[in-house]
Protein backbone atom coordinates (compact mmCIF):
# COMPACT_ATOMS: atom_id res chain seq x y z
CA UNK A 1 0.00 0.00 0.00
CA UNK A 2 1.29 3.50 -0.77
CA UNK A 3 2.03 6.09 1.90
CA UNK A 4 -0.86 6.97 4.18
CA UNK A 5 -1.50 10.42 2.70
CA UNK A 6 -2.67 9.75 -0.84
CA UNK A 7 -2.84 12.82 -3.03
CA UNK A 8 -4.15 12.54 -6.57
CA UNK A 9 -4.05 15.16 -9.27
CA UNK A 10 -7.22 15.92 -11.22
CA UNK A 11 -5.95 13.77 -14.11
CA UNK A 12 -5.17 10.89 -11.73
CA UNK A 13 -8.70 11.10 -10.30
CA UNK A 14 -10.09 10.84 -13.82
CA UNK A 15 -7.98 7.76 -14.55
CA UNK A 16 -8.47 5.96 -11.23
CA UNK A 17 -12.26 6.36 -11.38
CA UNK A 18 -12.21 4.68 -14.81
CA UNK A 19 -9.95 1.90 -13.46
CA UNK A 20 -12.27 1.33 -10.47
CA UNK A 21 -15.20 0.83 -12.88
CA UNK A 22 -13.53 -2.08 -14.65
CA UNK A 23 -10.29 -3.68 -13.59
CA UNK A 24 -7.97 -5.09 -14.67
CA UNK A 25 -7.82 -2.83 -17.69
CA UNK A 26 -5.39 -1.77 -20.39
CA UNK A 27 -4.42 1.81 -21.21
CA UNK A 28 -6.11 1.73 -24.65
CA UNK A 29 -9.43 0.79 -22.96
CA UNK A 30 -9.11 3.68 -20.51
CA UNK A 31 -8.16 6.11 -23.28
CA UNK A 32 -11.17 5.02 -25.34
CA UNK A 33 -13.54 5.41 -22.38
CA UNK A 34 -12.22 8.87 -21.52
CA UNK A 35 -11.67 10.22 -25.05
CA UNK A 36 -14.92 12.18 -25.34
CA UNK A 37 -14.57 13.63 -21.86
CA UNK A 38 -10.85 14.48 -21.95
CA UNK A 39 -9.64 14.37 -25.60
CA UNK A 40 -6.49 12.64 -24.26
CA UNK A 41 -4.36 10.63 -26.68
CA UNK A 42 -3.22 7.11 -25.91
CA UNK A 43 0.30 8.33 -25.08
CA UNK A 44 -1.09 10.83 -22.57
CA UNK A 45 -3.17 8.17 -20.82
CA UNK A 46 -0.29 5.69 -20.81
CA UNK A 47 2.11 8.30 -19.37
CA UNK A 48 -0.32 9.22 -16.57
CA UNK A 49 -0.96 5.56 -15.77
CA UNK A 50 2.75 4.72 -15.70
CA UNK A 51 3.38 7.66 -13.36
CA UNK A 52 0.54 6.38 -11.16
CA UNK A 53 2.29 2.99 -11.02
CA UNK A 54 5.50 4.74 -9.93
CA UNK A 55 3.54 6.59 -7.20
CA UNK A 56 1.99 3.32 -5.97
CA UNK A 57 -1.55 4.26 -7.02
CA UNK A 58 -1.84 1.55 -9.70
CA UNK A 59 -0.19 -1.80 -10.28
CA UNK A 60 0.85 -3.00 -13.71
CA UNK A 61 1.14 -6.60 -14.89
CA UNK A 62 2.70 -7.30 -18.27
CA UNK A 63 1.22 -10.24 -20.16
CA UNK A 64 3.07 -10.67 -23.45
CA UNK A 65 2.61 -7.30 -25.19
CA UNK A 66 -0.33 -6.16 -23.02
CA UNK A 67 -0.05 -4.27 -19.73
CA UNK A 68 -2.98 -4.70 -17.37
CA UNK A 69 -3.53 -2.08 -14.69
CA UNK A 70 -5.29 -2.40 -11.34
CA UNK A 71 -5.91 0.11 -8.59
CA UNK A 72 -3.52 -0.17 -5.65
CA UNK A 73 -5.70 2.11 -3.52
CA UNK A 74 -9.34 1.90 -2.58
CA UNK A 75 -11.88 4.62 -3.20
CA UNK A 76 -12.01 5.19 0.57
CA UNK A 77 -8.21 5.63 0.81
CA UNK A 78 -8.25 8.15 -2.04
CA UNK A 79 -11.18 10.05 -0.51
CA UNK A 80 -9.45 10.18 2.89
CA UNK A 81 -6.31 11.50 1.25
CA UNK A 82 -8.32 14.22 -0.47
CA UNK A 83 -10.02 15.19 2.80
CA UNK A 84 -6.70 15.20 4.68
CA UNK A 85 -5.26 17.50 2.00
CA UNK A 86 -8.23 19.90 2.25
CA UNK A 87 -8.13 19.84 6.05
CA UNK A 88 -4.40 20.61 6.09
CA UNK A 89 -4.31 23.22 3.33
CA UNK A 90 -7.71 24.93 3.32
CA UNK A 91 -8.52 24.75 7.05
CA UNK A 92 -5.04 24.74 8.67
CA UNK A 93 -5.85 21.37 10.25
CA UNK A 94 -8.96 22.65 12.07
CA UNK A 95 -11.73 20.07 11.67
CA UNK A 96 -14.64 22.06 13.14
CA UNK A 97 -14.47 24.91 10.58
CA UNK A 98 -14.20 22.31 7.80
CA UNK A 99 -17.32 20.49 8.99
CA UNK A 100 -19.12 23.82 9.45
CA UNK A 101 -18.23 24.76 5.86
CA UNK A 102 -19.56 21.42 4.59
CA UNK A 103 -22.79 21.83 6.56
CA UNK A 104 -23.27 25.40 5.32
CA UNK A 105 -22.48 24.49 1.70
CA UNK A 106 -24.77 21.47 1.51
CA UNK A 107 -28.53 21.45 1.39
CA UNK A 108 -28.91 18.62 3.88
CA UNK A 109 -32.16 16.78 4.40
CA UNK A 110 -33.46 15.85 7.84
CA UNK A 111 -32.50 12.24 7.07
CA UNK A 112 -28.90 13.21 6.22
CA UNK A 113 -28.63 15.31 9.38
CA UNK A 114 -29.94 12.39 11.45
CA UNK A 115 -27.33 10.09 9.90
CA UNK A 116 -24.59 12.59 10.73
CA UNK A 117 -25.83 12.86 14.32
CA UNK A 118 -25.78 9.06 14.60
CA UNK A 119 -22.20 8.93 13.28
CA UNK A 120 -21.11 11.53 15.85
CA UNK A 121 -22.86 9.66 18.69
CA UNK A 122 -21.18 6.39 17.65
CA UNK A 123 -17.79 8.11 17.47
CA UNK A 124 -18.33 9.63 20.93
CA UNK A 125 -19.21 6.18 22.40
CA UNK A 126 -16.05 4.64 20.89
CA UNK A 127 -13.94 7.50 22.24
CA UNK A 128 -15.30 6.91 25.78
CA UNK A 129 -14.42 3.19 25.70
CA UNK A 130 -10.77 3.84 24.76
Amino acid sequence: MPHSEIELTEAEWTIIKAVWEKQPCAAPDIQERLEKKTAWTYSTVRTIMDRMVAKGLLTAEKIRNLTLYRSAVTREQAQRGELAYALKHAFNGALTPMVQCLLDAGDLSADELAKLETLIKEKRKRAKTK
